[in-house]
């Protein structure tokens, strides 16, 4: 429903977005069309993002991990995402390039937004992954890396850190760029779940 403006994309945002995505106008639109119809006021709250994940991993807890990553992409940090913001949010999280990627792994990482990572906000971040990891699955983890702690430690070993220090934005991206290792481990890499069940919500 609604009138043409509120249904229809503004060509200046549509622009933008098939410009700094890799999605194509059409998929744009539509998706424009189903958001509005969850979301009449042309905006997500927390609690319905947190909704969102929670529909793709049913079978785990991804309320932190959602929330951190809500965070992350609530640009202008007034409490909802509006179509842009959602839209980067899952360009970057199922595809993007690997230095805008790192830009916003280290904005995921760094929760209290200080600019730098220390290691306590690298554990919350890993802990906020294994609770999507079934338990199953968990079991089949190398030995070195089978809980957040190990996990969280083997990341900050990787970038040579003492227990107090802090790493920068630069660190963070070269670290990463560097040893392709970091990246695996500093991720939850499933996002073809994520892009399926969006295909699912099209049709």
């Amino acid at each position: 429903m609604g009138n043409t403006k509120s249904s229809a994309l503004s060509k200046e945002i549509l622009e933008d977005l098939k410009s700094n995505t890799k999605y194509s106008e059409a998929e744009l639109c539509t998706w424009y069309q189903s958001f509005l119809k969850e979301c009449p006021s042309g905006k997500i709250s927390k609690q319905q993002f947190e909704g969102i994940y929670a529909s793709f991993f049913p079978n785990a807890d991804p309320t932190a991990y959602a929330r951190h990553v809500f965070r992350s992409f609530d640009t202008n940090a007034d409490g909802t995402l509006d179509f842009k913001e959602y839209i980067v949010a899952l360009h970057l999280t199922s595809g993007g390039k690997t230095l805008q990627k790192l830009e916003w792994a280290f904005a995921l990482y760094d929760v209290d937004g200080n600019g730098t990572i220390n290691k306590n906000e690298i554990l919350e971040i890993v802990r906020s992954i294994f609770n999507m990891i079934p338990a199953d699955d968990q079991k089949n983890l190398p030995e070195d890396e089978n809980t957040p702690e190990k996990r969280a430690e083997k990341i900050w070993e990787f970038f040579g850190k003492k227990d107090n220090d802090k790493i920068s934005e630069g660190e963070f991206i070269q670290g990463v760029m560097d040893n392709k290792d970091i990246l695996r481990l500093i991720q939850y890499d499933e996002p073809q779940k994520i892009k399926d069940k969006l295909k699912e919500k099209k049709q």
